[in-house]
């Protein structure tokens, strides 16, 4: 990746690397799909020319290969001495020169395929650096041998956090991580403050249909969080994690406004739950889990399984802390999210964080790591996380020396107005990326306290999460399956499974329903001669309505928007 020229001729593209003193040019052909490397003296002068900031890969559709380029980059910050970018316009070219080639049924499933990949490269999300691995962090890059440091980019990269991985093997992998990068000052000192959360790739998707863990132990909506701070050649790093809780239950849409979840009767949980804890471990330490969901009505069942499974381990490695988030905040009480800081307290200093001093001298290895989740693992756990985070950095700006030993980093003003608002856009990221909207109580992370307004725009955000939930979750988890090569699309003459038809109940019902609904209404604006006829074409419009919509959300899964292209173990 980096800025290059694509050349495009009939017959091939070229693109061409602009370091200086790289004479070579990667040679894509149109109908062989073979790539080769070959000179800048053999791209034909007639080839279009254009500038362009890298390649994400290419992928097969309907029609044949597609080249998925960067067409637009932003530079964001510098992590180290090297530049970060991030990914903005793309462009998808197909290698056929025409679709003519294909039936009329085809070429709409091609477009709604299309669609599909461009409804994954408009999420934001996509960062790049064409000199420094951003899928690792400071404490594995410290860790590692002579010989990691010698792979290319791709070799190297933690393959959980690489999405186009699948779109090109051969080329550097684009990761989706939300960074965040502020240069701060307190006490006339400055700093650079970089908050980076990378999204795993593995069992990715959105919220109601893709929960818990798949067979090999991966969580849905897994992020690894590192904060770092960089201060005269010193630098510190805290990584937390998040993830759905790792057994098998779903929560399918059922145009509820909240769906019922469900565990898995017919699954061995203790298989996928060790893996997961296993690789777990292996990667990051000793793990404290902080489980923030209800511990009454349709939630309770699920903490209470996931205590049972971690007893069940009897691993000392694992240590599990359950906190009903709603229940101890209640009443705008959110001083209360101390009493765990505070319960957790000692298991953060003997967890530690890793530093590194001007010299380059390791000064201390974080052993451990907190493992956040609530339902979505987006609005509570980022709160939570926030509040972490804030105590491991208060500890890492004393021993660099920026805070003196009585300084809270609390009473910074300008710098906790960059840190709150920088969190509740990680928030925001996250949460669009999994939910469709951006997150809940970020006023409490702006601003540290509960305000009505806040309140407000929850309600709207929940509103909006409800018709994307129900109405085109099913579009961007097949989007999602598409992009990571979940799915394979066959350029055969075979229908694809978007041609699945809807059943008869997914457009008579609806129509019914607002027939009468608009019937109900007439009725009562056009009175008929008397009270008593007005009122009972009222009430059978209305009962009409009534029954219809009340069939309609008892066949709740007929209605909503489901993934055609999803695996079937995604389905379970």
């Amino acid at each position: 990746l980096g800025t290059s020229v694509q050349h495009t001729s009939p017959e091939k593209f070229y693109i061409e690397a602009c370091d200086d003193g790289v004479d070579a040019v990667l040679a894509i052909d149109r109908v062989s799909n073979e790539m080769t490397l070959t000179g800048k003296k053999d791209v034909p002068p007639s080839a279009n020319t254009r500038p362009i900031c890298g390649i994400m890969g290419t992928v097969r559709l309907v029609a044949g290969m597609y080249l998925i380029v960067i067409t637009k980059k932003r530079n964001v910050g510098s992590l180290l001495g090297h530049a970060v970018w991030k990914a903005v316009d793309f462009d998808i070219i197909s290698y056929k020169k025409t679709v003519l080639h294909l039936t009329e049924n085809q070429m709409q499933d091609n477009k709604t395929f299309l669609s599909m990949i461009n409804n994954v490269l408009t999420t934001d999300g996509f960062y790049f650096c064409t000199d420094y691995d951003l899928t690792h962090t400071l404490q594995r890059l410290a860790n590692v041998s002579h010989d990691f440091q010698e792979m290319s980019l791709l070799e190297r990269a933690d393959q959980r956090f690489v999405w186009n991985g699948s779109l090109l093997r051969e080329f550097l992998a684009q990761p989706e991580v939300i960074i965040v990068m502020k240069p701060c000052r307190v006490n006339g000192k400055i700093f650079e403050w970089i908050l980076i959360s990378r999204r795993s790739c593995f069992r990715a998707g959105v919220r109601y249909y893709v929960r818990g863990i798949d067979s090999e132990g991966h969580a849905a909506n897994f992020v690894e969080t590192e904060q770092i701070v960089l201060y005269n050649g010193g630098r510190a790093s805290f990584v937390q994690t998040r993830g759905s809780m790792p057994f098998f239950w779903s929560q399918r849409p059922n145009l509820k406004y909240k769906p019922k979840p469900l565990i898995s009767k017919n699954t061995n949980h203790m298989d996928g739950f060790q893996r997961h804890f296993d690789s777990q471990v292996l990667i990051y330490g000793k793990q404290t889990i902080l489980n923030l969901i209800n511990q009454k009505g349709s939630e309770k069942p699920l903490e209470q399984a996931f205590a049972k499974m971690v007893s069940g381990m009897e691993n000392s490695m694992i240590k599990y802390v359950a906190f009903d988030f709603h229940k101890e905040c209640s009443g705008m009480r959110w001083d209360r999210l101390n009493i765990l800081v505070d319960n957790v307290a000692e298991t953060q200093d003997e967890y530690s964080y890793f530093m590194v001093d001007t010299a380059g001298k390791v000064l201390s290895q974080q052993k451990g790591t907190f493992r956040s989740n609530c339902m979505d693992c987006l609005d509570r756990t980022n709160v939570i996380q926030s509040m972490l985070a804030r105590c491991s950095i208060q500890s890492q700006l004393q021993r660099m020396g920026v805070l003196h030993v009585a300084q809270r980093i609390e009473e910074q003003a300008d710098f906790e107005k960059i840190y709150k608002n920088a969190w509740a856009d990680n928030a925001n990221a996250c949460a669009k990326q999994y939910a469709g909207t951006g997150a809940l109580k970020t006023d409490f992370t702006r601003t540290g306290k509960r305000t009505q307004m806040g309140l407000v725009m929850d309600g709207v955000n929940s509103a909006i999460r409800y018709y994307k939930n129900n109405f085109s979750d099913g579009f961007r988890q097949d989007s999602i399956d598409l992009f990571l090569g979940n799915y394979a699309v066959d350029e055969t003459d075979g229908p694809t499974p978007l041609r699945i038809q809807k059943d008869w109940k997914f457009l008579t019902l609806p129509i019914i329903m607002v027939v009468a609904f608009s019937m109900c209404i007439i009725c009562l604006l056009m009175a008929g001669d008397t009270w008593t006829e007005t009122l009972a074409y009222v009430l059978f419009w209305g009962a009409a309505a009534a029954v219809t919509a009340a069939v309609i959300v008892f066949n709740g899964r007929d209605f909503v928007d489901a993934p055609k292209l999803v695996q079937k173990e995604k389905m379970d």
